[in-house]
């Protein structure tokens, strides 16, 4: 609800999205597989309800007005950002509660964070920005799992080996369908 200067009501409707690098399709597949069994085995499925991905924006309300806007401004950080190549190093967690894939340090990835960031906030977009350090993972289980889960699905997840890697061509906008998360809009890099 936004109240106009000459004190009308008028009503917008919001929408969540978040901005992401969505993994390509094969590797998705074989993510979906551990998001998947943390399902069947504990009832998880917040990891079901988006493909797999790096968050660069966290989830944010906006009106819906401004999505063409939004791409638009996509579009334009891309153009000057370069593809790169990413790492994954096996499973990590946040202890108690969420259970992911690592990936190894990777400076590009840290700098388009970076210059994301400062594109959002420069160009009159209300983000919240995140207080924690940026730490770059692909989500298996987390709000919905339980503690008592937790140390008994680690174990499994401890000793497994996940190691892939892919190129990065562009960034995706994902918007909240009310039950799940869809790819929207994806950008291309510069030099694709």
């Amino acid at each position: 609800m936004v109240v106009n200067p000459d004190g009308l009501v008028s009503l917008h409707l919001m929408n969540m999205y978040f901005i992401a690098l969505v993994l390509p399709e094969e590797l998705n597949q074989k993510i979906f597989h551990y998001k998947k069994y943390m399902h069947e085995k504990y009832g998880c499925a917040v990891g079901l309800k988006s493909p797999a991905h790096i968050t660069i924006v966290p989830p944010f309300w906006m009106e819906e007005e401004k999505e063409k806007q939004l791409i638009s401004d996509i579009i334009e950080i891309s153009k000057n950002l370069e593809s790169f190549n990413i790492s994954t190093h096996n499973f990590s967690a946040f202890k108690p509660r969420t259970i992911f894939i690592d990936l190894l340090a990777n400076d590009n990835l840290n700098l388009l964070k970076t210059k994301t960031t400062l594109f959002f906030n420069s160009n009159n977009y209300n983000f919240k920005t995140d207080t924690r350090p940026f730490y770059p993972h692909i989500t298996i289980a987390t709000r919905d799992l339980f503690k008592k889960d937790f140390q008994e699905a680690w174990p499994y997840f401890s000793e497994k080996k996940f190691l892939e890697d892919w190129n990065v061509q562009g960034l995706s906008l994902l918007k909240h369908n009310k039950k799940n998360w869809d790819v929207i809009y994806t950008s291309q890099f510069k030099n694709l």
